[in-house]
């Protein structure tokens, strides 16, 4: 196939700039200093080569030509106070440009960090108000630093902006939007998106992820289902570590995706982190770049049935160098209904390494138990 089936290719949108995004010397996610060493190469666990190493896989297999590359102005301190309180912003950019530090232990930056935290939110901005106008029926945006963690006024978890939940604030607002559904399976809970809409019925909110991973300390519980008018608008799928293929689409399609039907959305935006992937190191998935292709096409045909189509994916974490531009190309080939000539090298590993029947069918038995879980 040479386009997403409905004659238009997707709309794609990157910036160099935020591949220049730097949470500082780390290993892993620690600083150095006291008991931890410097490392010998790479360092902080957020590193741009994920991302870079997808763009790179896409040129190279001609993917990247067959998309419509689009530009994102940054978001605007207009499109941020629909979200963060005016005192946020203005203390994450007094410290950029201070030279950077951490307004959260789990977020640091570095120096001219908040340039490109706008430019970050631009681009999912600009991907969202594509679809949402009518400019495009799909599209996908890369962005760094990610967003889901990010509460109105915490940032956490490498997430400076709650990039996802300003698009979908201003998609509302310039294009009178009434219901918007967000789905992430980040492997990591989206506790940041949850925090913005958790008292609104408007925004869904729905999260797969693995149980007690990050944040850590009971957040992502199946009983947080939203407050208020917001009661039933949150929907938490807590996962066990270990989970592969099998389970990540029961998930998908007995509890996210009924959720999605039921809220009847007039837009879909994914949070699409890929660190669910076998080898992510901050994580303990065995999602594979099939699951999230097979994912991408169950949640491009409930949006051909809820909302003509209109599809956003918001590419955020992914940690693992190596399996990331696997799944990123598998996500958007499904999205922009194409084929490359791509083989994922690593598939037929993390394939042999699926778990048993027997954990499957107790993780199954757990999910049943979720009160929006559809047999």
């Amino acid at each position: 196939m040479s386009g997403n089936g409905q004659g238009e290719r997707t709309a794609f949108y990157f910036d160099e700039k935020c591949l220049w995004f730097s949470a500082g010397p780390a290993a892993l996610v620690l600083p150095i200093g006291g008991w931890v060493q410097p490392m010998a190469s790479g360092g902080h666990a957020d590193s741009p080569e994920p991302k870079r190493r997808l763009k790179s896989l896409m040129d190279v297999s001609g993917l990247t030509d067959r998309l419509d590359q689009r530009k994102a102005a940054p978001a605007t301190r207009e499109d941020l106070l629909r979200i963060h309180p005016a005192s946020y912003v203005d203390a994450f950019k007094a410290m950029s440009d201070a030279g950077g530090g951490a307004i959260h232990p789990s977020a640091p930056f570095s120096g001219g960090a908040y340039e490109i935290a706008l430019q970050s939110a631009g681009l999912a901005l600009q991907a969202v108000a594509d679809v949402a106008g009518g400019r495009s029926r799909t599209a996908y945006a890369v962005t760094r630093p990610s967003g889901h963690h990010c509460s109105p006024d915490v940032p956490m978890g490498f997430c400076m902006f709650a990039n996802v939940a300003l698009a979908v604030e201003a998609a509302k607002a310039r294009h009178g939007l009434k219901r918007v559904a967000v789905l992430d399976w980040d492997v990591h809970h989206g506790n940041g998106t949850e925090a913005c809409f958790y008292s609104r019925g408007d925004v869904l909110t729905v999260s797969m992820h693995q149980e007690n991973c990050f944040p850590p300390g009971g957040f992502g519980g199946v009983a947080a289902a939203g407050e208020g008018e917001g009661e039933g608008a949150n929907v938490n799928i807590p996962l066990w570590p270990g989970c592969g293929h099998d389970i990540y689409l029961a998930a998908l399609e007995r509890i996210a995706l009924p959720a999605i039907r039921e809220f009847r959305p007039e837009l879909i935006v994914v949070v699409s982190g890929f660190d669910a992937n076998g080898v992510d190191p901050l994580a303990r998935m065995l999602a594979t770049s099939e699951t999230f292709r097979a994912m991408t096409r169950l949640v491009r045909q409930a949006a051909a049935e809820l909302c003509g189509g209109r599809l956003v994916v918001v590419q955020e974490g992914g940690y693992a160098e190596t399996a990331v531009p696997f799944c990123g190309v598998a996500v958007l080939e499904e999205l922009a209904g194409i084929r490359t000539e791509v083989v994922d090298p690593y598939l037929e590993l993390v394939s042999l390494q699926q778990p048993s029947a027997e954990f499957n069918a107790a993780q199954l038995e757990v999910l049943k138990r979720h009160p929006r879980y559809r047999a």
